[in-house]
């Protein structure tokens, strides 16, 4: 027999899955359709890694399965091209970003090729092609017309050295990651698109699919809704009043200071009043220096300024309090104001602590409700009680020290609170989001152009839809200067108003990649439209997506874009569905062999390539996926992948054994019980268990004097998702004509996965002392007596006791003996 070549054997097979588009998914097919789509990739410079291999060869397996059973597949490739690392290599390099891009896609597709994934590549799309962004810019124009894109000031991280916008992710600790200089905050006219108006739907929705909970509760904290009251506190002395929001109005007696924004308008407006004019402007200025997540992570250190001479009055007593200005509080988020309570947010209490503020209880825990206490206790606050109970206590519970509220629950006093404060008219009941509106700007050049025209006479006006795509320019200067290097473009800008058609110019800004990858998945659909994005029966044949796998890095961002986008078509008449994807499984990290994050500046890059090189991209595959369950981080093995090798080697020897006679009796079991688990293992993405079992089924076939052809060729079938290239190699040496990836995947016939034996554990006071191997059917009495009769039994409770036996059928026998 020849030997197992694989590199022969690999290359000879993807020729001709490609020559005969085989993976191709059929638009008249009348099979059910299941589209199965990855998170399309960047195409770096440093092509696959790792984890790329691990997500694509799920999703690999899980489409040759369902293709076996009797399921038409769409399982598409394509390239969110458009992006920054481009755009900054082409800075460093002056090599043009599409040049690099379409080197990077070119290695990349090779990759993807020797490893097998069985993709449709008649459907391959390219974000940055203009025959795609073209409908990225008549999303762009929808949501225009439709009242949910604008443009606003927004606050922006800037880097004065590179004059340049950068993201939150390329300013940590306030440092440019280009230049290491201070990053500040600045106010630009940005471009934004109104995803709060879906807030509802976006938290209702997730109700209606199959994803992971991580996932589904950290969109629900992102989209963040909250149901409270926003009142007004009059300045003390002035006719202005400070706006706060709460959801906890039941702890407003406990209120001793209020926090401004640094970037408040009132600082402005009650300048005269501050005495400490100086202090609070060089905290100002050192607050502009920060970016918003500096601002807000909750570990850092609480800062601040108090403003000397001006107070709020809480409307519930009249009190005065305090003001202070805060940079964990934002003037872009809610009113840009709280109500300060450090008996019962952690937030404020640390605050409280730090500047020696007043801590006020007056919502009592369930520990002290226990405690039998009178009216004038609930008055004065239950001093005595209250000294035993935490510092802080931000649950709810009951009133005290709460005025005419003493002795109501939480729920109860935020109820007549907010019915107080309406019928007073100084206040009223709200629901507020922590989710912003989507800012789509980009100072950048390698991105899709906003449709957007300025013109002197006409103002704003929307490029027409027959004008489509405005195209990226090529007489471009990449050096950063503080705008979008489109501006800068005479092609770009010699434009004409398509109303009045004078002289006018476009907008130079870019749109974030974001929007790019937020509705590629109906494009897949029907890829060589260019007419629409995708044609009305495309979309009714294919959408929405069956199965979407990707990173958890996803988790909100993408994933929340994309809701938005498919939401926003559902409600405009344009499909019928209104949720993109209808589950979704996340792959875990493949760390490196020492346990950490690999990493070109730590040399622990191991790269797909020499791997396939030397192993094979079958064994790559196998061992991949046998690392453990897919959803968990796990360090990458050179050790154990010799395993999955000799593993391969040795299905490829057993075709030797084949022959027309043999005994299927010895592994029909055996056979049964893995068609029933690997298919079953597929299904849950539970990729290295069903491994597991395949290995178990060739141990029992290579202890049968020999194997069928049928024993065989169905060792092969369940194989070929995990190892495509070797399965079809065999499976041709059998004689068979057609691929081994178009055979129907096999049935199980339960009547002989009955077990014959088992094995019960005896326990002796807890402790295993024995197992025994019996009969299936044999008796609870018969299995007692023969248990006791046996000498590592006996030696445990031969002249004691036996005061209670358990028997779990099929699995223990537990004797609970004395002394």
């Amino acid at each position: 027999m020849k030997n197992y070549d694989h590199k022969t054997i690999e290359k000879k097979w993807q020729d001709a899955w490609e020559a005969s588009g085989i993976y191709q998914a059929s638009d008249d097919s009348k099979k059910p359709k299941q589209y199965i789509l990855d998170m399309f990739p960047y195409p770096s410079g440093d092509g696959l890694h790792l984890g790329h291999v691990e997500n694509y060869t799920a999703t690999c397996i899980y489409s040759r399965w369902s293709r076996m059973n009797d399921q038409n597949v769409l399982h598409p490739i394509g390239w969110d091209a458009f992006g920054l690392p481009a755009e900054n290599y082409a800075i460093k390099t002056g090599t043009h970003p599409d040049v690099s891009t379409h080197k990077n896609i070119k290695n990349f597709t090779k990759q993807i090729k020797s490893l097998g994934l069985s993709y449709d590549w008649t459907r391959e799309i390219d974000t940055s092609s203009p025959d795609y962004y073209a409908f990225t810019q008549w999303f762009f124009l929808l949501l225009y017309k439709n009242g949910l894109a604008y443009k606003s000031k927004a606050k922006v991280n800037w880097c004065e050295s590179c004059k340049t916008v950068l993201a939150n992710e390329q300013a940590e600790g306030g440092i440019c990651e280009r230049c290491k200089n201070q990053v500040i905050q600045k106010d630009l006219e940005q471009w934004f698109f109104k995803i709060t108006d879906y807030a509802d739907r976006l938290i209702n929705d997730l109700d209606k699919v199959d994803w992971p909970a991580s996932t589904v509760s950290a969109q629900r904290n992102w989209i963040g809704r909250s149901e409270g009251v926003e009142f007004n506190m009059p300045v003390f002395d002035t006719r202005e009043v400070i706006s706060v929001y709460t959801t906890r109005i039941d702890t407003v007696f406990g209120m001793t200071y209020v926090v401004l924004a640094p970037e408040h308008s009132l600082v402005k407006t009650l300048e005269s009043q501050i005495k400490n004019k100086k202090e609070v402007e060089n905290y100002i200025r050192a607050t502009e220096k920060k970016t918003e997540l500096e601002r807000t992570e909750l570990g850092k250190e609480k800062t601040g300024v108090k403003l000397e001479g001006v107070f709020a009055v809480n409307p519930f007593n009249k009190e005065k309090v305090p003001v202070f200005l805060s940079d964990y509080v934002l003037g872009n988020y809610g009113t840009g104001a709280v109500m300060a309570v450090p008996a019962h947010d952690l937030r404020d209490f640390e605050f409280a602590k730090k500047f020696k503020l007043p801590i006020k209880k007056v919502v009592l825990p369930p520990s002290i409700l226990a405690i039998p206490r009178s009216a004038e206790d609930l008055a004065v606050g239950a001093k005595s009680d209250l000294r035993i109970v935490s510092e802080c206590f931000i649950d709810d519970g009951e009133l005290a020290n709460s005025g005419n509220f003493n002795g109501l629950t939480s729920l109860k006093a935020r109820e007549k609170m907010a019915s107080w404060l309406e019928g007073e008219k100084l206040g009223v009941k709200k629901i507020n989001y922590r989710l912003r509106d989507w800012l789509v700007s980009r100072q950048r050049y390698w991105g899709a152009p906003i449709p957007i025209i300025y013109c002197d006479k006409c103002g704003e006006i929307p490029v027409p839809e027959k004008d489509l795509p405005v195209l990226l320019p090529t007489d471009v200067d990449f050096r950063p200067t503080g705008e979008s290097p489109l501006k800068y473009s005479k092609t770009f800008n010699n434009v004409v108003c398509p109303k009045c058609k004078k002289p006018a110019r476009r907008e130079a800004d870019t749109m974030d990649t974001f929007v790019c990858s937020s509705w590629y998945y109906f494009r897949f659909a029907d890829s060589k439209n260019k007419k629409e994005f995708a044609s009305k029966e495309a979309i009714e044949k294919w959408l929405p997506v069956d199965m979407y796998m990707g990173g958890a890095e996803h988790t909100v961002l993408h994933l929340m874009y994309a809701r938005f986008f498919t939401k926003v078509l559902n409600k405009l008449g344009y499909i019928k569905f209104d949720e993109p994807f209808l589950k979704l499984r996340h792959q875990g990290m493949i760390l490196a062999e020492d346990g950490r994050k690999m990493s070109k500046s730590l040399g622990n890059v191991i790269g797909p390539d020499e791997i396939k090189e030397m192993y094979g991209a079958d064994t790559l595959r196998l061992h991949e996926m046998f690392l453990g369950p897919i959803e968990d981080m796990k360090a990458w093995s050179s050790k154990t992948i010799i395993g999955p090798r000799r593993f391969l080697e040795r299905v490829w020897r057993l075709k030797e054994k084949v022959g027309d006679i043999a005994d299927e009796r010895i592994i029909e079991e055996s056979l049964h019980k893995a068609v029933k688990k690997v298919g079953e293992d597929i299904a849950s993405f539970s990729f290295n268990t069903a491994i597991s079992a395949l290995m178990i089924l060739l141990n029992d076939m290579e202890k049968a004097p020999s194997v069928s052809r049928a024993n065989y060729e169905t060792l092969l079938v369940l194989l070929a998702p995990f190892a495509p290239h070797i399965t079809e190699e065999l499976w041709s040496d059998l004689g068979n004509r057609t691929s081994i990836h178009l055979e129907k995947w096999p049935s199980f016939d339960s009547a002989k996965i009955v077990a014959r034996e088992m094995t019960i554990a005896v326990q002796v006071n807890g402790k295993v002392r024995d197992t025994i191997v019996l009969p299936f059917d044999t008796s609870e009495e018969k299995i007692k007596e023969m248990v006791l009769a046996r000498p590592k039994v006996l030696k445990w409770v031969e002249g004691k006791e036996i005061k209670k036996i358990i028997f779990v059928q099929g699995k223990l026998l537990s004797l609970v003996v004395a002394g």
